[in-house]
């Protein structure tokens, strides 16, 4: 039976340099359609509208690891429809990620929304933001790359964070598999898509990361498919509390073996 216990973290293939352009578009576009049957844009909505103190006053979002944006799109063209001062910005290593989600909120007629290229691990950010957030990036690093992006994220964020990952779990490892095979013909995701979840973490390993880095009183929700949103709020500068309870939701999670302590 396939447990899962360990992470095992694998070079994928939209990771490699050098990659044709045509293929990595198309892979892009393959994850735009897993990210829309997760409908991760609907629940990062409604979390990001507790961040919005009044409804007057623009909020400012990045998103880290865009990749092809096709979930920051879908928020920016919903903030447009909605009259929802948002304004949202994608950042991506790849040059090739950032041009194609830039031409692409052109074609849309968005000029709520701009992307550019910039390094997460290596770099930090230039400007502050109100909510940083990223979406499945998180399960392509070490340990140790993953609390140094959750404190670049918190460093930059003046308001809270939002991240969203994979759950490593026999079904998500299932759901991956079969679900690329059906929603795309790019290889790079019927490759990537299995490999992924096994180098993805559970939630008690995200729990102690976040930790880690210093975020405390975070929370998580557990979302189809197999997937995890962490939320964590700048502390009150009044008081130096959060102003969400400390509390993790797992129904609907496969989180059934104990994970191993984390290395770096």
């Amino acid at each position: 039976m396939l447990r899962l216990n360990q992470r095992v973290l694998e070079s994928e293939l939209m990771d490699q340099p050098g990659i044709d352009p045509a293929v990595h578009i198309k892979a892009l576009q393959g994850i735009g359609r897993v990210n829309r049957i997760s409908r991760i844009d609907r629940l990062l909505w409604k979390r990001l509208r507790t961040f919005q103190f009044d409804r007057d006053t623009p909020l400012r979002i990045l998103d880290l690891a865009c990749g092809g944006g096709d979930v920051l799109l879908k928020l920016a063209d919903r903030a447009t429809r909605e009259k929802v001062p948002f304004v949202f910005e994608g950042a991506d290593l790849s040059p090739t990620a950032v041009q194609y989600a830039q031409a692409t909120a052109e074609l849309r007629g968005l000029n709520n929304i701009r992307f550019f290229q910039h390094d997460a691990l290596h770099h930090s950010l230039s400007r502050k933001y109100d909510v940083v957030m990223s979406s499945l990036f998180m399960h392509h690093l070490s340990n140790s790359q993953a609390v140094r992006l959750l404190e670049r994220m918190a460093a930059a964020a003046t308001r809270g964070i939002l991240l969203d990952d994979l759950i490593r779990s026999p079904l998500g490892y299932i759901l991956a598999w079969c679900g690329v095979r059906l929603l795309t013909r790019s290889r790079m995701v019927h490759f990537d898509g299995p490999i992924s979840v096994k180098a993805a973490y559970r939630i008690a390993e995200v729990r102690a990361l976040a930790g880690r880095a210093g975020l405390e009183n975070i929370v998580i929700d557990c979302h189809w498919p197999q997937r995890f949103l962490l939320t964590w709020r700048a502390p009150d500068k009044e008081n130096g509390q959060n102003s969400i309870a400390g509390e993790v939701f797992e129904s609907g999670c496969l989180a059934d073996a104990m994970p191993l302590p984390l290395a770096s």
